[in-house]
């Protein structure tokens, strides 16, 4: 057995409602960064791919902005702290999926901020899925505030948990297979990399938007170890080693499996998502991504649209299928609808990251500020205030 097979029992989902909105304290193990600097910034934007926004990387470029300075980009807030239902614990060895994020933007991040996060769970919902028997989803809210206390992002984020055991006999993945892609393949994903478009200081203005409107497309992958090396070290999981490793798995006994061939103890996450013989324990024939990795490809995709003048207020995102190694996903996007709300001109878009099989593996809509020309310069600000309310 590689990974360890606990139950959902009514006994343990009664204990995790009774830390239903408690505040945690003390700091989270894989708490990594709390000063948005120049660099932290830019490193995260490598992990996710986001090398042509001068917005997050030139200094002397973000200086000639309305924000003045170089800004970090609305997920890398992940950086600090990653909101899932994970940290609520309980249930032991019975198997943690991160599901979806729900985020509401209200302030910039300015570079060298020092942003904190509060974090308490806030629902626990028990469900029925085709993946595993009985599951149980559990949501929680995140709370980042800068040095003056200023809050200036909100966060929901969930995670379902399955029994690992269940998984394996429903067996819905058994069928999933690494894609491999030819020369042909990949000539088209170099030509869709070199075409990525970034509006930049371009302003895109209300007016000139519509319903039905295209977002110029993103490609991700195929998902390779490096890819989820370079995300996890920019969320600052890449994962624990030696003695941390062991004083970790010592706390938290179920969340270890033993390697088959070498007989180590090794942690979950560093498992399940780089090596296909842990991520079988949970019937997930290959190894697979954090949904929250194709969330900030799906926020790159309003960021590249939006241009330096708009700001991305809102993003819900659910993960509903497993973007496993070898996989290429489309970041896609459109307009829907416009409107005018409370002084701001806003644009809600549906977003979506869809695989090589067609299939939509999280869809997402969110919601953009952008200038309007007949507005007055101060009226363009963002509104912080008003979006708090």
């Amino acid at each position: 057995m590689v990974l360890e097979k606990g139950r959902i029992t009514d006994e343990g989902i009664a204990e995790l409602k009774n830390r239903i909105g408690s505040n945690f304290s003390g700091d989270y193990l894989f708490t990594h960064n709390k000063v948005m600097t120049r660099q932290a910034i830019a490193h995260w934007c490598d992990s996710i791919g986001d090398y042509d926004n001068q917005l997050y990387r030139d200094e002397e470029y973000a200086k000639t902005t309305r924000f003045g300075n170089i800004i970090a980009p609305p997920c890398s807030l992940s950086s600090v702290y990653l909101i899932t239902g994970m940290r609520a614990g309980g249930l032991p060895g019975v198997h943690s999926f991160h599901a979806g994020w729900d985020w509401l933007w209200l302030k910039p991040v300015m570079i060298n901020d020092l942003i904190t996060c509060t974090y308490r769970p806030v629902d626990i919902v028990e469900k029925v899925s085709e993946f595993a028997r009985r599951t149980v989803i559990i949501y929680a809210e995140g709370v980042y505030r800068n040095q003056r206390d200023e809050t200036v992002a909100k966060c929901i984020g969930w995670s379902i948990r399955a029994e690992r055991g269940a998984a394996s006999d429903k067996g819905k993945y058994r069928e999933v297979k690494v894609h491999q892609i030819d020369q042909e393949q990949q000539k088209y994903i170099e030509e869709c990399y070199e075409k990525e478009e970034v509006r930049g200081a371009k302003t895109r203005y209300w007016e000139d938007v519509k319903a039905g409107d295209e977002l110029p497309s993103l490609i991700k992958g195929p998902l390779s170890i490096g890819d989820m090396n370079a995300w996890l070290g920019g969320i600052g999981r890449g994962g624990q080693s030696h003695g941390f490793r062991l004083s970790a798995l010592r706390r938290h006994p179920d969340w270890g499996w033993q390697n088959p061939e070498t007989g180590a103890r090794e942690t979950v996450g560093s498992g399940v998502h780089g090596q296909d013989k842990a991520s079988k324990g949970i019937a997930i024939p290959v190894a697979y991504d954090l949904g929250c990795q194709r969330n900030s490809w799906v926020s790159q995709v309003l960021t590249n649209w939006m241009g330096d003048d708009g700001w991305l207020k809102t993003l819900y995102c659910e993960y509903r299928l497993f973007n496993v190694f070898g996989d290429i996903q489309w970041i896609r996007g459109k307009v829907t609808n416009k409107r005018v709300e409370d002084g701001e001109h806003l644009v809600d878009c549906e977003v979506w990251s869809e695989n090589q099989r067609g299939e939509i593996t999280a869809p997402a809509r969110g919601t953009v500020v952008l200038p309007s020309r007949s507005a007055e310069p101060a009226a363009r600000q963002i509104n912080s205030e008003q979006a708090m309310e």
